[in-house]
C-alpha cells in the first residue's frame, strides 16, 4: 500500500471472517469514528489519522479530534444525566446495562481486525481485547446485589444513636486507557463506575482510538443519553476530565509519568484518582520448580504476550542457580518458533511495537545491555516487503546482567526479560522487592509452603503461583498496584467501592437515651 491507501476492515456476512481491503484515499477511510456526547454522535472538521505500526505511512482511520469545548460539553452531558442515573437502585442500573451489552460480540471480528490494525497486536489477542471486555462488563452485573448494602451500627454504651452506614456514587467519572489493551482495561473500571451510580466520559488511547471508541459507542447507545461518553482527540484538549469541578473522580491506566502528571492536575481540584500504572514484576522460580512444558508455555506468554506491552507481564526471572540453564534451554526452544509479523496474517505470533519510540528505548536498553557484556540472545527473523520498516524487534534474553542495568532497573515494555540467577531465598525475594515497582509478581515451585513463603513477602498489590499474567488473574478479584504502579483496586465489589463513598445515617435512640438518663 501507498500514502494513499488504506486498510479497510470489513466482515464478510457469510463468514463473519474480517477481510482486508483497500480504497483510494485517506478521505476516504472507512474506519472513521466521532465523539458520542449526550446521546449523540458528533463529528469534528479536525480530525487524527490512525496509522499502523506495521506498515509506515498506512492510514487505518480516521478519530475525531474533541476541542475543549468538546470535552466540556461531554462532561456537563454526563453531569445533567447523574441525578436519573444514580437514583436508580443497583438493580435497575444493572438491567439497564446488560440490555446495553446485549449482542455485542455481534461485531467482534471486526472490532478485532481494527485494534490489530491500529495496535499491532495479532489478531487472536485483539479478540480476546474485546472479549474480556465482556466477561468483565457481566462480572460487575454479578455484584449488583452488593451495591446498595447497608450496615446497621446499634447503639453503643455512652452513644444513644443507630448509625446506617450505606455507600453513595461520586458524579461525573473520567475514564482513560492506554493502547496496549483498551477495550479489557476499560471493562476493569467502566461497569463498576456505572452501576456504582456515577455517569461517565471515556476518552480512549490517543493512538489507537478506534475499535474502542466503535464498541463504547455501541453500548452508550443504548444506556439513557449522557450516562455513558466518549471523546477522542489530542491529549492537549483533555484537561477538563481532569480538571473540570464536575468532574468527581478519574480513572486512569498508562505510565509512572502520565500517573504523575493526573496526580498533579488532579490536585488542583482535589479531584479523586484511581492510578494502574506500570509494573516491572519479578517471577521468582523455587529450585523445586517445574520446568515442564505446560510450565514453560505459561511463563513464556507471561513475558512476550503483546509483545512484551502488558503492565502485568513477567519483567524480571529470578531464578535458582541450579536450574539456570535448563530454564534458558525451554525458553530458547520457544523463542525460536516465534513468527515477526502482520497481525493479520495467519500465523504470525508476534507483532511490532506500538510506537517507534518504544522500539528505539527497547533496542537502546538491549545495546546497553550487550555494551555491559551482558549475554544477549536474539531469535526470530524481520519481516522485509512493506513491513520492512515496521516497529518490529526480534525477542531476547538477557542472561545474568548486573542488576544495575536499565532491562533489569526499569520496564521493558517490549520484547526482551533479564534471566537472573540467585542462590538463596532470601536473596531472591530481596532483589524481587528492590524496585519502584509494585504491581504483580509470581512464585513457581513445586511446594505449596514455598509458594505462600515467597509469595506472602512480595511487595505487590498481585501474586500469581505458578503462573504469571492476564491469561490467569481471576477477574472477581482486586487488581491494582503499590509503591508507583499505583493506587485504588479494580474489579469485583472491591472495584465499585473505588467508585463511591461512604454515606452515614445516624438517628438518635429515644429509648437508649433515657436509658442513659437514668
Amino acid at each position: 500500500m501507498t500514502d494513499t491507501q488504506n486498510a479497510v476492515v470489513s466482515t464478510d456476512a457469510a463468514s463473519g471472517e474480517a477481510s482486508d481491503t483497500e480504497v483510494g484515499s485517506a478521505a476516504e477511510a472507512a474506519v472513521r469514528t466521532g465523539l458520542f456526547i449526550g446521546g449523540e454522535q458528533r463529528f469534528t472538521d479536525e480530525v487524527v489519522k490512525i496509522t499502523d505500526p506495521a506498515k509506515p505511512g498506512v492510514v487505518v482511520g480516521e478519530a475525531a479530534s474533541a476541542s475543549p469545548q468538546d470535552v466540556a460539553d461531554a462532561v456537563a452531558a454526563a453531569k445533567a444525566a447523574y441525578p436519573a442515573w444514580s437514583a436508580l437502585s443497583a438493580a435497575e442500573r444493572a438491567a439497564k446495562m446488560a440490555e446495553a451489552i446485549a449482542g455485542i460480540a455481534d461485531d467482534r471480528d471486526t472490532d478485532a481486525a481494527i485494534l490489530s490494525q491500529e495496535n499491532g497486536k495479532i489478531r487472536m489477542e485483539a479478540w480476546i481485547d474485546a472479549l474480556v471486555f465482556e466477561i468483565r462488563w457481566n462480572l460487575a452485573l454479578a455484584v449488583a446485589d452488593q451495591v446498595d448494602e447497608v450496615t446497621t451500627l446499634e447503639p453503643a454504651p455512652g452513644l444513644p444513636v443507630t448509625t446506617k452506614v450505606a455507600h453513595s456514587p461520586l458524579g461525573v467519572v473520567s475514564i482513560i486507557v492506554p493502547f496496549n489493551w483498551p477495550i479489557a482495561i476499560l471493562g476493569a473500571g467502566l461497569p463498576y463506575a456505572l452501576l456504582a451510580g456515577n455517569t461517565v466520559v471515556v476518552k480512549p488511547p490517543a493512538s489507537a482510538p478506534l475499535a474502542t471508541a466503535r464498541l463504547v459507542q455501541r453500548v452508550a447507545e443504548k444506556l439513557p443519553a449522557g450516562v455513558l461518553n466518549i471523546v477522542t482527540g489530542k491529549d492537549e484538549n483533555m484537561s477538563a476530565l481532569i480538571q473540570n469541578p464536575d468532574v468527581a473522580k478519574v480513572s486512569f491506566t498508562g505510565s509512572v509519568n502520565g500517573g504523575k502528571r493526573m496526580m498533579e492536575m488532579a490536585s488542583r481540584t482535589l479531584t479523586r484518582v484511581t492510578l494502574e500504572l506500570g509494573g516491572n514484576d519479578a517471577a521468582v522460580l523455587a529450585e523445586d520448580v517445574d520446568l515442564s512444558d505446560a510450565h514453560l508455555d505459561r511463563l513464556f506468554g507471561a513475558i512476550y504476550d503483546t509483545t512484551g506491552q502488558i503492565c502485568m507481564n513477567a519483567k524480571r526471572v529470578y531464578v535458582h542457580r541450579s536450574r539456570l540453564d535448563e530454564l534458558v534451554a525451554g525458553l530458547e526452544a520457544r523463542l525460536q518458533n516465534v513468527v515477526i509479523g502482520y497481525g493479520l496474517d495467519e500465523g504470525t505470533t508476534m507483532g511490532p511495537l506500538h510506537q517507534p519510540a518504544q522500539k528505539a528505548f527497547v533496542e537502546e536498553i538491549i545495546q546497553e545491555a550487550k555494551d555491559a557484556g551482558a549475554e544477549v540472545r536474539e531469535y526470530g527473523e524481520l519481516p522485509g516487503g512493506e513491513l520492512a520498516g515496521g516497529n518490529f524487534l526480534r525477542p531476547a534474553l538477557v542472561i545474568d546482567p548486573d542488576p544495575s542495568l536499565r532491562v533489569v532497573t526499569q520496564e521493558q515494555f517490549g520484547p526482551v526479560i533479564p534471566i537472573i540467577p540467585f542462590d538463596s531465598e532470601d536473596e531472591a525475594i530481596a532483589a524481587a522487592n528492590d524496585t519502584w515497582a509494585g504491581l504483580g509478581g509470581s512464585v513457581w515451585t513445586s511446594s505449596p509452603e514455598t509458594a505462600q513463603r515467597i509469595g506472602s513477602r512480595l511487595q505487590c498489590g498481585y501474586v500469581w503461583i505458578n503462573d504469571h499474567g492476564a491469561n490467569r488473574l481471576d477477574l472477581r478479584a482486586p487488581f491494582g498496584g503499590v509503591k508507583q504502579s499505583g493506587m485504588g483496586r479494580e474489579q469485583g465489589i472491591h472495584g465499585v467501592r473505588d467508585f463511591q463513598d461512604t454515606h452515614s445515617i445516624a438517628t438518635l435512640d429515644e429509648e437508649a437515651l433515657t436509658a442513659m438518663a437514668h
